[in-house]
């Protein structure tokens, strides 16, 4: 019965008032009962008053520490969940009147995590998955072009190839029917470099197939930068090998996100930073462009719905950060909580 009274944090409150105004009254009794051949009525009054509020205060200061400690605890364990540690637990002591609301805690924390978990999980495997039927897709989309390469470059190729073989001699019968073959024969060769140019604008390199992520930036991020003219630097601070998923999607990620540097920013240089901590791997993008006003743009502007989906769909978090005339930061967080194959 004590211990659940104890345990119940009004009755710990109401026990303690209890307990300072029992100890206050003693003492305030004894100081009257030792002083009053010494004192006066109204300083034994007023000492006894005394006696009383520092004995009322102490016991306050001292309740205000042990709830002020407990809150502290179940406050710092709040923020640690809310910033991606779902592993975090609040000790529980058996005499602690929080200790049910700890109990709560630690169980909802285990429930995110091992709902997180299976999140993250799902996701990398719906990667994965997702990544296999574009392959297919892959596949299918070069026998398309394989075909229409033999319709129509191919065949142009031919025509081309037998106007030339035949030009020297046409050129010995007839020089105004050589010269309308040349002619043909530019025509034919000027349509097949467009044909050609169009079939290549349809191909996307394949940047990560058979390299790791920083193997695949490492090449792709100073060509980028070269190519657009762009002072480009790579920090790469990575202590662990990622799963497959999270390096393709990240790798989409600094894509979109330097492709809108390109677009929008109107920079001379950026700083591309891949780090990570004990919980979760963050990446950074910024550079020193005209930045933007938060309210003037639209959410779904400066790609960050597309960043946000694929860092969602591994649990965690894009945001965009600018300030008018001060550039434009990017900053993805993906929690470790899974970490699927760390060797492929």
């Amino acid at each position: 019965m004590m211990v659940r009274f104890l345990r119940s944090g009004k009755w710990e409150l109401v026990g303690m008032f209890v307990l300072a105004s029992v100890v206050s009254v003693l003492l305030a009794f004894l100081f009257w009962n030792m002083m009053q051949e010494h004192f006066g009525y109204a300083e034994l009054k007023i000492g006894s008053g005394v006696i009383v509020l520092l004995v009322s205060a102490g016991f306050g200061y001292w309740a205000a520490q042990r709830f002020g400690q407990r809150l502290d605890s179940l406050f710092l364990a709040i923020k640690q969940a809310v910033n991606g540690n779902y592993e975090v637990r609040i000790t529980e002591n058996g005499t602690n009147s929080f200790g049910p609301l700890y109990r709560e805690f630690n169980e909802l924390a285990k429930n995110m995590e091992e709902k997180m978990k299976l999140l993250q999980q799902l996701g990398e495997e719906k990667v994965l998955t997702d990544s296999a039927s574009n392959e297919a897709a892959v596949l299918e989309e070069r026998k398309r072009m394989a075909r229409d390469l033999h319709d129509t470059v191919s065949q142009q190729l031919f025509a081309i190839h037998m106007c030339a073989s035949s030009l020297p001699k046409l050129q010995e019968v007839d020089e105004a029917r050589a010269a309308s073959v040349l002619d043909q024969l530019i025509q034919m060769s000027n349509l097949a470099q467009k044909q050609m140019r169009n079939f290549i604008a349809q191909l996307r390199p394949m940047e990560l197939e058979g390299k790791t992520l920083q193997e695949a930036l490492d090449k792709w991020f100073p060509d980028f930068c070269r190519q657009n003219k762009l002072q480009g630097v790579l920090e790469w601070r990575l202590n662990e090998q990622l799963s497959e998923a999270k390096e393709q999607q990240l790798f989409l990620i600094v894509q979109e996100a330097m492709a809108n540097v390109v677009k929008h920013a109107k920079a001379d240089g950026c700083t591309l930073t891949l780090t990570d901590t004990e919980r979760q791997v963050v990446m950074m993008l910024s550079d020193d462009g005209a930045g933007f006003k938060a309210d003037e743009v639209r959410r779904g502007s400066y790609g960050l719905s597309t960043m946000q989906e694929r860092a969602q769909k591994l649990g965690g978090t894009a945001e965009i950060i600018s300030k008018l005339g001060s550039g434009t930061r990017v900053r993805v967080t993906i929690p470790k909580i899974y970490r699927g194959e760390q060797n492929r």
